[in-house]
């Protein structure tokens, strides 16, 4: 549909129902939430570079094992 096709489509609706907003309504838009603060902490595994967030991270993250590694023991470690 045109602009002009729009507009006259959405007057028309106004006039049906004077508290028509319009198809997306007159909601505020919803904010997202701010990203977590990462950190990069090496896998002791497969030792990847990892970003992971801050809160998951225990102490100096030394002991880090990856989602990966984690899900498949044995097959993280990269053959040369």
């Amino acid at each position: 549909m045109s602009r002009r096709k729009d507009r006259e489509r959405f007057l028309q609706l106004k006039q049906q129902n004077p508290e028509y907003l319009g198809f997306r309504g007159g909601a505020p838009v919803a904010v997202a939430a701010p990203a977590p603060e990462l950190l990069s902490v090496l896998c002791t595994v497969c030792r990847r570079k990892r970003n992971v967030p801050v809160a998951s991270v225990s102490g100096s993250g030394e002991d880090y094992v990856c989602i990966n590694c984690q899900d498949n023991p044995g097959q993280g470690e990269e053959s040369p």
